[in-house]
């Protein structure tokens, strides 16, 4: 039986100029309000900002089939991208205006399977430490009970805005 999936998305360089004129957690802040669109990868996948503080962000994403792979299970790129995205928040959390950041390295650590049977998962990103040229990062993601499911660890460089992208 085939089954289909439609995604809308807004153009994701407007949203990034908007965000240019505000440090990390007004940005943040600004896309859990729904002041700033989603970005187009938050679309496709389904996953939602739920807190927003200095250096801590959560994430939810709803499990749905459309995230299997051939064997019966959410692909393991999906529970990365998650970590990836919830981790680079809790960096840009800490970021003031004018500083941007991008992934590094990412490590991550696969637990127990992520299915449909699992519902709703959590992603907790936390800053370890966040510096004038590196970012560290951890986070976990679990299920509604608080199992855990995976974890990860990452690397980010900042630098300012005016160096470029």
């Amino acid at each position: 039986m085939t089954r289909s999936r439609t995604i809308t998305w807004e153009d994701p360089l407007a949203t990034a100029a908007k965000v240019r004129g505000m440090n990390g957690l007004e940005a943040l802040h600004a896309a859990m309000a729904g002041e700033i669109p989603p970005p187009p990868i938050s679309q496709l996948l389904g996953t939602k900002l739920t807190k927003v503080e200095p250096g801590n962000v959560t994430m939810e994403l709803p499990i749905g089939e459309y995230l299997y792979n051939p064997i019966g299970s959410v692909h393991g790129g999906v529970a990365a991208t998650l970590l990836d995205s919830v981790l680079g928040c809790a960096v840009q959390s800490t970021l003031p205006q004018g500083r941007l950041y991008t992934t590094l390295e990412l490590k991550i650590s696969y637990l127990r399977p992520i299915t449909e049977a699992t519902g709703t998962v959590t992603a907790i990103g936390r800053v370890l430490t966040s510096g004038r040229k590196a970012a560290f990062a951890e986070g976990q993601i679990t299920d509604a009970s608080g199992k855990l499911l995976a974890t990860a660890s990452t690397t980010c460089a900042v630098w300012d805005m005016s160096s470029g992208l």
